[in-house]
């Protein structure tokens, strides 16, 4: 077979197929695209404005629900030293509540309460997960899931004192679940978007016209989606400066550092005007999107089935092809390092500043501000000198493993470890500078490493992946605090060990036998049928 030729032909089952309706393989295809699904400028910004409020802080759900639901924690707990309830918590002391059948260090609790929130998400996300990729109807579920969000940051307002902790669970549970969703099926929409740009279009027909070799179309095509994912996350962060610059006005006015009662309440206000930006940012999304769509449902299978089987196929098709399953196994290990490296710095960035909605605020400004410089800075290197996506997400992951050698430096001392003021200030800055292009870079080197006509396939097992791995962290972490006699810098020790072990995957992942193999794979299976049935 000429090798040209099969190049094509797998080119035009998934970039052109406006152009020709070859199929290579029996899987249900997508409908025959055509100009009406190309996507326009006005289209890529609704995409943009939606990330605003939701980009991965998550100002309602995945930032101030956290702090609020530790503040309530912190406030109907009690100090371990005293006996029961006579004693409240005081700052650099350990605090302590009766939680799920057993006293635990707050802290403990929140990462706890954290794991079976990402747990729910998985089951969630396992059953539903598919449905993004079949059908037209994945903007309804981004509807559903943000109007839920959006309800469940008002429904604070009714949960700002510390009696109500225990409604602070459930809001708290419910918020990062639909936060979760939400930002998983604005995602899927991403692939769609960038492979009908118009110059992405462009240059797939230079390919079926011997004008561009297959090599170059997929160089230029990546390039493209690591724009839209690192001028997403930019828009986002700009966007989020002056959501928060508002929010300190709110605080000065409310006066929220005039006693504990005002803070409490400062946090609830804080989420439901986030909620209120966020729906305010995703109604153009909701009217804008194109709805392409997606894929025929397989004989057989129902709404209720689709997700389990798609899982299974995937993952039974990942294991064949090698290099996609070995970032496989880097993106669970990893995306589960950081996720909890995350959860577990901010429940000490919250003991540090007293939960003091004010400095909360002032750090996130700054680490937005940042997040948006690292993030194009990163394109900007990236786009000058042409640096493949392997490369960038590789060093970007060095800086996630000193985030963690950092903090399992205050194991033993309390001179540094997240422990003073000065290092929460300072981590705001490196998280947003060095740590949050991950977020970007990870998403795209799913795409490299995936076959393309399979790519929303594979697209869904990474998320499903991402989001299993994602409850393992924080119930190993919360365990470690319990058992380490409340130290909540230990999970570090077990963060850094497993951030080292995971780099060693990803250093043996071949981006170019990666394609090769992806190639293979999609000839062959046109030949075994290998998406028909299961």
């Amino acid at each position: 077979m000429d090798p040209e030729k099969s190049d094509k032909s797998v080119l035009d089952d998934t970039v052109v197929q406006d152009l020709e309706s070859k199929s290579t393989t029996d899987e249900p295809k997508p409908a025959k695209a055509s100009v009406e699904w190309t996507t326009t400028r006005v289209e890529l910004w609704a995409f943009y404005i939606y990330y605003i409020t939701q980009g991965n802080n998550g100002l309602s759900g995945f930032n101030f629900g956290p702090s609020q639901f530790q503040n309530l924690l912190f406030l109907a707990g009690y100090d371990p030293a005293h006996p029961p309830g006579t004693a409240p918590c005081a700052t650099g002391t350990d605090c302590v509540l009766l939680y799920l059948g057993r006293v635990r260090d707050v802290n403990s609790i929140v990462l706890l309460t954290n794991g079976i929130s990402f747990a729910l998400q998985a089951v969630v996300l396992l059953v539903i997960g598919a449905w993004a990729d079949y059908g037209s109807w994945r903007p309804n579920i981004t509807i559903f899931f943000t109007i839920i969000a959006v309800g469940v940051s008002f429904a604070w307002l009714g949960v700002d004192s510390p009696d109500r902790w225990q409604a602070g669970v459930a809001l708290y549970i419910l918020g990062l679940i639909a936060y979760q969703c939400a930002l998983t099926f604005w995602t899927a929409a991403f692939p769609g978007l960038a492979r009908n740009l118009p110059e992405v279009r462009d240059s797939a027909t230079a390919v079926t016209q011997n004008d561009k070799s297959l090599e170059e179309h997929a160089h230029f095509e990546s390039i493209q989606r690591n724009r839209i994912s690192n001028v997403s996350f930019a828009i986002s962060s700009a966007g989020e400066i002056i959501i928060l610059a508002i929010m300190v006005g709110i605080l000065k006015g409310v006066k929220s550092d005039a006693s504990t009662e005002n803070n409490t309440k400062g946090f609830s206000y804080l989420i439901a005007f986030a909620g209120g930006c966020w729906l305010l940012c995703a109604l153009p999304w909701f009217w804008l999107e194109k709805r392409r769509p997606g894929l025929a449902m397989p004989p057989g299978t129902s709404l209720l089935t689709i997700g389990f089987k798609q899982t299974y196929v995937a993952f039974r098709e990942c294991m064949r092809l090698k290099q996609t399953f070995l970032y496989l196994i880097f993106f669970f290990l990893m995306g589960d390092v950081l996720n909890t490296t995350v959860t577990v710095v901010g429940t000490l960035q919250n003991s540090v500043v007293s939960y003091s909605t004010l400095q909360l605020t002032l750090l996130l400004i700054v680490g937005i501000v940042t997040q948006g410089l690292g993030i194009y800075m990163f394109w900007l290197v990236q786009k000058r000198f042409q640096i493949s996506t392997k490369m960038m997400l590789s060093f970007n992951v060095f800086w996630i493993i000193l985030l963690t050698i950092w903090g399992l430096i205050g194991v033993h001392t309390n001179r540094f470890g997240f422990k003073h003021v000065w290092e929460i200030w300072l981590y705001q800055a490196y998280y947003g500078l060095m740590v949050c292009p991950w977020y970007a870079y990870s998403q795209t080197m799913i795409s490299e490493v995936s076959p393309l006509p399979q790519m929303f396939l594979f697209f869904a097992l990474f998320s499903v992946i991402g989001k299993t791995s994602a409850f393992i962290g924080p119930f190993v972490s919360s365990a470690i605090i319990t058992a380490s006699g409340n130290n909540d810098n230990m999970p570090f020790a077990f963060l850094f060990g497993l951030g080292v072990f995971s780099t060693i995957f990803l250093y043996f992942v071949d981006v170019e036998k990666s394609r090769t193999e992806c190639d293979e794979f999609v000839q062959a299976e046109a030949e075994r049928h290998a998406f028909a049935d299961t």
